[in-house]
């Protein structure tokens, strides 16, 4: 009799301590959320963005340079299960036209001919399914657990990476 009892206590101490493993539900991040309150502000660079009497066509000009690739990221994200929402700007797209590879940045446009924000306004997302982009100017959430670990692509630097486990459109509550 009493070895049941100590089963049942030990099979109740084992679903509390692991109901928050499965349970967990990721923390909602907002952009300003990855930049250190110590940081200095972001001084504005006046510099002209193209020469654009050198250019004809927009599409094929040079992507804009990044003013801040090293700025200061918060190191207590590394870890911790998030949900930001943000614009997939493609870096990778497999054989079904899926992206599995991307920056995820907080306004449209980011990384194409404007400058990139600084890096901590930068996620480099990977997914092994990808997800389908038709459109450039569609938001969606992306939810994983953040690292916070520098990466460079041929159109920016990111200070934070995530490992996608759930990519959704982003819509606006009724």
């Amino acid at each position: 009799m009493k070895k049941a009892a100590i089963y049942r206590v030990l099979l109740a101490l084992l679903v509390w301590v692991s109901t928050p493993l499965w349970a967990a539900e990721p923390k909602e991040l907002t952009w300003s959320e990855m930049i250190p309150a110590d940081a200095p502000p972001e001084a504005p660079d006046m510099t002209p963005l193209h020469d654009l009497s050198q250019i004809g066509d927009m599409e094929s000009a040079p992507a804009a340079k990044q003013d801040l690739p090293n700025a200061p990221v918060v190191p207590e994200l590394n870890g911790q299960l998030i949900r930001l929402p943000g614009y997939i700007v493609p870096l990778e797209v497999n054989e079904a036209g899926r992206t599995t590879e991307f920056l995820l940045v907080p306004y449209f446009g980011a990384c194409i001919h404007v400058p990139p924000p600084p890096s901590n306004q930068i996620v480099h997302v990977t997914s092994k399914t990808g997800v389908q982009v038709d459109e450039l100017y569609q938001p969606y959430w992306i939810v994983g657990a953040m690292q916070v670990k520098p990466s460079t692509s041929d159109l920016a630097d990111a200070g934070y990476q995530m490992d996608a486990q759930k990519i959704v459109v982003y819509e606006l509550p009724d």
